[in-house]
C-alpha cells in the first residue's frame, strides 16, 4: 500500500474541487476548466470557472476569473500568499496573470500541448523577462483531468456531426 503524503492529500482534494467547477462549466457549454485559490492555511479564497462562451468575454478563463475574485476579497492584486489550482495547464494569457498577480504557487491537472505556457509549449515563469518566478507541480489528478477535457472535446465534435 503506497501512503500520501499530506501535502499531496491536500493537493488532490483541491483539484477535485477544481474539477468539480470545470464539469459545471462543461454542462454550461464552456470548455471543462476549473480553478480553485487557497491561501497558506489551506483555506479556501476564490474559485472560477470558464465563462467565455456565457460572458461572450475572451478573457473569462478560469484562472482570470479566480484571480479577480481572490483580488477582491483580499484587497490586493498581490496574491503571493495564494497557491491557484486549476485542471489545464495555463495558456499565455492566464500564465501572465499568475506572474503579475505574484502567485505563491500554481498546481495544475494536465499538460496543455497546445498552449500550455508555463511548462509543455513556452515557460512563461521562467522567462528571463518574467518579473516574478513561482513555484509550479503539474500531474495532480491527471488522468481525471484529461478524462474530462477529452470526453467534453469528444461530445463537442460528437454533437456537431
Amino acid at each position: 500500500m503506497i501512503l500520501k503524503s499530506p501535502e499531496y492529500l491536500i493537493h488532490r482534494k483541491w483539484m477535485t474541487h477544481a474539477l468539480e467547477l470545470a464539469r459545471v462549466a462543461g454542462d454550461a457549454g464552456e470548455v471543462p476548466v476549473g480553478a480553485v485559490i487557497v491561501d497558506t492555511d489551506n483555506q479556501l479564497i476564490a474559485v472560477g470557472e470558464n465563462r467565455k462562451e456565457r460572458d461572450q468575454d475572451p478573457t473569462a478563463h478560469a484562472e482570470i476569473m479566480a484571480i479577480r475574485a481572490a483580488s477582491q476579497i483580499l484587497q490586493s492584486w498581490r496574491l503571493h500568499q495564494c497557491t491557484l489550482y486549476v485542471t489545464l495547464e495555463p495558456c499565455p494569457m492566464c500564465a501572465g496573470a499568475i506572474v503579475h498577480g505574484r502567485l505563491g504557487k500554481l498546481i495544475y491537472g494536465v499538460d496543455d500541448t497546445k498552449t500550455g505556457a508555463i511548462r509543455t509549449v513556452i515557460n512563461i515563469p521562467d522567462h528571463p523577462v518574467s518579473n516574478h518566478h513561482l513555484k509550479v507541480l503539474g500531474g495532480i489528478l491527471e488522468s481525471e483531468c484529461r478524462e474530462l477535457l477529452q470526453g467534453w472535446f469528444a461530445s463537442q465534435r460528437q454533437y456537431k456531426r
